[in-house]
């Protein structure tokens, strides 16, 4: 079935869906609460409804769950083997300030595990795509390029990244185990994003995230060389698997960084 898929046109789709929202980027946006106290604005709706339709029109065989979809759908997505992942706006706090950073995160999910994804940040012009072996990043019109994950053996110090709104007891624990760690702070999925293109070399999640922050990201990391495990088990970050949509705390890496990592855990 992939062999089918366009993937440039799903790039163009989250690039249409930015564009949206950027609509709203400078103006008042109304927001309103969620279940779980998460905010949502026009912008979401607004981009969900682009990603949707499109998809629904580019890959009618495959279903799609979003941030933004009925309840009833995250509960019937457990019995599906492939679909699309979408996050129609991560970051939202981050939008309602007027931060650059939120993104579009359109990913592919199948047997459990991300094989392609797309990632647009359009307050920065910025897009990154992949998996399949391959990731790619662009800025703006520039021409796209492929990244690698930063992959130095018996690296001394090594640029961790961090949210930009907060920074957990566990992350600041662990951060001060580290010889002399840079911090590199961005919000939403481009903290993936950085260590995929090599600008940092690990990220540890100590903090909720659900599965459509991630995956899209996730694909990314991978089709760069690097891989995304759990912090406990130490096995890779799965999706679909549990009734809850949440990520287990997570971290990101090259297999060998993630090696040396695991004595400071």
């Amino acid at each position: 079935m992939l062999h089918k898929i366009n993937f440039q046109e799903i790039i163009t789709l989250a690039k249409q869906a930015g564009f949206q929202t950027l609509k709203f980027y400078n103006q008042t946006s109304n927001f309103s609460l969620k279940a779980d106290h998460s905010p949502v604005t026009d912008a979401d709706i607004a981009s969900h409804n682009i990603i949707i339709k499109g998809l629904k029109k580019m890959t009618p065989d495959i279903p799609i769950l979003s941030e933004e979809s009925p309840e009833l759908d995250i509960k019937n997505r457990i019995d599906w083997k492939i679909f699309w992942l979408v996050d129609p706006l991560d970051g939202t706090k981050e939008f309602i300030n007027r931060k650059s950073e939120y993104t579009i995160n359109i990913a592919l999910i199948q047997n459990n595990k991300p094989v392609w994804g797309v990632v647009y940040a359009p307050a920065l012009d910025v897009c990154y795509w992949g998996g399949l072996g391959v990731s790619k990043k662009q800025n703006s019109d520039s021409p796209p390029y492929i990244i690698k994950i930063s992959n130095k053996k018996k690296k001394q110090r090594y640029r961790v990244v961090g949210s930009k709104s907060h920074h957990s007891k566990d992350f600041s624990n662990f951060v001060s185990r580290l010889i002399e760690p840079e911090i590199v702070q961005m919000g939403s999925s481009l903290k993936l994003c950085l260590v995929a293109d090599g600008t940092a070399d690990i990220y540890p999640r100590y903090g909720l995230t659900s599965e459509w922050d991630t995956a899209a990201a996730h694909a990314i990391v991978n089709g760069s060389g690097g891989e995304v495990v759990e912090i406990d088990s130490y096995t890779q970050l799965k999706y679909n698997k549990l009734d809850s949509m949440l990520n287990p705390f997570f971290i990101v890496g090259a297999k060998n960084i993630l090696e040396d990592i695991k004595k400071y855990l």
